[in-house]
């Protein structure tokens, strides 16, 4: 048992967390000595898509949107760049509701868009379900958007 341990020792990694809990995970995945070693990783990249959308959302907030409503509007105008998706929206019982997230995702790669699909298990999955589960960064900023009350959203 102890030779398999030996033989992957060289994947370990001493990593400082400031507690033992699940969402201290994402403060261990955003170390950078973490990063460079799962760059490869869809772990990371749905990490870093998330943190680059809340970059966005900071910063040009008109090129950010979350929630059914204002993701499908920018999906219509082609404007989504890239779509972060959580596959919990996959899995609703309603199968109209699981279709039309299938046709976002289809919409959006059709006109050369990404699309990230974020297991909710993962801690960046979580973050994005506490979102509506549904992101989109925009090629352009989109003020109208903005402006569009999501209250009556479903």
């Amino acid at each position: 048992d102890n030779k398999l341990l030996f033989e992957n020792k060289s994947k370990f990694l001493l990593v400082h967390a400031s507690s033992g809990f699940k969402h201290s995970l994402k403060e261990a995945l955003q170390d950078p000595m973490v990063q460079a070693r799962l760059v490869d990783t869809k772990a990371s990249e749905e990490v870093r898509a998330l943190e680059d959308f809340y970059k966005m959302l900071k910063h040009e907030p008109a090129k950010a949107f979350y929630g059914p409503k204002h993701v499908a509007m920018a999906v219509e105008a082609d404007a989504v760049e890239i779509l972060l998706v959580s596959d919990k929206l996959f899995r609703a019982q309603n199968v109209s509701e699981r279709k039309k997230y299938v046709e976002l995702v289809d919409k959006v790669r059709e006109v050369g868009g990404e699309v990230k699909i974020f297991s909710s298990l993962h801690v960046s999955g979580e973050q994005l379900d506490q979102l509506s589960g549904l992101c989109a960064i925009l090629r352009f900023p989109m003020q109208e958007l903005e402006d569009t009350d999501d209250s009556d959203s479903d």
